[in-house]
């Protein structure tokens, strides 16, 4: 099962120490997952004894196989296979915070410090393992994995700083937040969407994700929403730490997007219809008087990030840039252009930057399907390109993400399938697009 396919010459890569994301071509699914986890049969063998990320074991895997076993009418095999899987990886937990290693070695069932960040795990690495860990506990009253899952939860609330929004690094021995970025692109993302869909996962149930969520987007519209200098267009910035010689440390706003913030419009509109919903039920699309005050605001803005992330699709190949920059009124020399952003570093561009490539991202999609669901608006084995912004004879990257097959694809099959098919108010769906039903679990609340 290999993490990546390379398109462009028909092989394989396995950077996941062994259990990777592609299955091998002219194999049924349930045959590859009766094999032994620790046997990869597409790649290499050696790799099955290496680690790799926890939370791309937990999101790629764990959540394809918590999906099959729903989907396929509850076949044994992928429930087995799952709880194989998570018996171990649980070793990773094993901290003095209780917050996971940030990677495993699953052969061995051993959590690995990262030894680029030792000691460190970041933020979405950690808060991006809930939803699969409790819908298994739920599956097989197995509390532990529940438990584990909420320790972190609970850890990332003590924690937190004044400001609500959170860095994107954290100590795995003392549990706390170490000087880092707040942005809500890589490293934090998932943690920001994972806060609506734990809510939503329980039917509601636990109120405690329901205030860390409702807080959470009060201080994303106070602190980094802004406009564009040209066509008015909304986006989020990152804030920097910086310290200063008396060592005192200051915030610096810088106004990057990853595209992998374009998740947020898609989740507002979804949180605006169930977190801010007036009564028991919305209209489709919802009428201003069925949301609240903040449920309208978070209505109103993500439509308007969804709009930005559209337009960041007007480069030479149609295609979204990995990272974008914003002009803003301390720039010297904005050129007159009609675009609010730019790609940073892409000059001249038979050299582009990492920002201005093209690997296949999911995040734009997701919004628009969440968006076609809550409105009914329908105007809404392939290569990466290393860059959106030159033409349409751009240099391709032999490297396709399993996210592009997992999400990608599964978000645009979606976005023209029929409501009925995975509502959403049956539904949640993890940070891999992967589909796990909502439950209501009689004896979990909350850790409050």
């Amino acid at each position: 099962m290999p993490h990546r396919h390379l398109p462009l010459g028909n092989v394989c890569l396995d950077t996941r120490g062994g259990r990777g994301g592609l299955y091998i071509p002219n194999k049924t699914i349930r045959s590859l997952v009766e094999q032994d986890l620790e046997d990869d049969r597409g790649c290499d063998p050696s790799f099955a004894s290496g680690s790799g990320s926890g939370i791309e074991t937990t999101i790629r895997v764990l959540g394809g196989l918590l999906t099959a076993y729903h989907l396929s009418n509850e076949d044994p095999i992928f429930l087995e296979k799952a709880t194989e899987l998570t018996d171990r990886m649980l070793p990773a937990f094993d901290t003095p915070s209780g917050l996971p290693l940030s990677m495993i070695n699953l052969k061995q069932r051993k959590g690995i410090d990262d030894p680029s960040y030792p000691g460190l795990i970041s933020t979405a690495e950690a808060s991006t393992l809930q939803l699969e860990l409790r819908y298994l506990s739920y599956l097989t009253d197995n509390d532990d994995y529940w438990d584990k899952a909420e320790q972190v939860m609970r850890v990332i609330k003590a924690a937190k700083l004044s400001s609500v929004l959170v860095p994107i690094y954290l100590s795995a021995e003392t549990g706390q937040f170490m000087l880092s970025e707040i942005r809500l692109g890589s490293r934090g993302d998932s943690y920001y969407e994972y806060l609506l869909t734990q809510y939503l996962q329980t039917n509601k149930s636990e109120r405690v994700y329901l205030e860390m969520y409702e807080e959470t987007m009060e201080a994303i519209h106070k602190t980094l929403v802004h406009k564009g200098l040209h066509k008015g267009l909304i986006f989020t910035t990152e804030i920097i730490p910086e310290r200063q010689r008396d060592g005192q440390v200051s915030w610096r706003l810088s106004p990057k997007q990853d595209h992998l913030v374009c998740f947020l419009g898609g989740f507002l509109m979804l949180g605006a219809t169930t977190t801010g919903a007036a009564g028991s039920s919305v209209s489709v699309p919802p009428r201003p008087s069925e949301l609240t005050s903040a449920g309208q605001r978070d209505w109103k803005l993500g439509h308007e990030l969804i709009e930005t992330c559209m337009d960041t699709y007007t480069t030479a190949t149609g295609l979204s840039p990995e990272i974008t920059h914003f002009w803003t009124k301390d720039d010297v020399n904005v050129p007159s252009t009609e675009r609010d952003w730019y790609i940073m570093g892409n000059d001249p561009p038979e050299q582009p930057s990492y920002a201005a490539r093209y690997i296949l991202r999911p995040e734009t999609v997701e919004s628009l399907f969440i968006t076609y669901r809550l409105t009914g608006n329908p105007n809404g084995g392939y290569a990466s390109i290393l860059s959106v912004d030159v033409d349409a004879d751009s240099i391709h990257i032999d490297k396709m993400e399993t996210f592009f097959l997992s999400e990608t694809l599964k978000y645009l099959y979606l976005l023209f399938s029929d409501a009925s098919v995975l509502p959403l108010n049956e539904y949640v769906f993890s940070t891999e697009a992967h589909a796990l039903p909502i439950f209501t679990h009689s004896t979990r609340t909350g850790f409050f």
